[in-house]
């Protein structure tokens, strides 16, 4: 199958990725560069690229997959905050007066965790650990 440019574009991101990790040498990266430039189909691209990892995800990605998860969290809060209100209702339905809003204390430190874990600093490895599993501030 023919390459697109954007085909190239994508091999010589991966090409400058490997200079940039020290797993090509200046001289390599200029003539797979050259060769990318130059391919015309798939094969002739991945022979390229073959033996060099797929590159990690950049810091914007997984800041979106981050935020994705913890939106996602938020979203099963919600699902709990409606069950035990559920709940509570109908047991005030039940004794026929309104009682202490006991679903409060659970969703009050289920939040409370939800809003750390937004504000927890984070290594670049995105373990939220430093040296011997502790936290790292930054």
């Amino acid at each position: 199958m023919r390459v697109s440019d954007r085909d190239r574009d994508e091999a010589l991101g991966v090409l400058a990725a490997a200079l940039a990790e020290g797993r090509l040498d200046p001289h390599e990266h200029e003539i797979r560069s050259r060769r990318a430039l130059l391919a015309r189909t798939a094969d002739e691209l991945a022979v390229l690229t073959a033996d060099l990892p797929a590159s990690a995800p950049t810091r914007s990605e997984q800041d979106r997959k981050d935020l994705r998860e913890w939106l996602a969290e938020w979203r099963y809060w919600l699902g709990g905050a409606v069950i035990m209100s559920g709940i509570w209702g109908a047991r005030c339905a039940q004794k026929g007066e309104l009682t202490y809003y006991w679903p409060v204390t659970p969703l009050g430190v289920w939040a409370a965790v939800l809003i750390a874990i937004a504000i927890w600093p984070r290594d670049a490895d995105g373990s939220g650990e430093g040296e011997g599993g502790r936290a790292v501030a930054r």
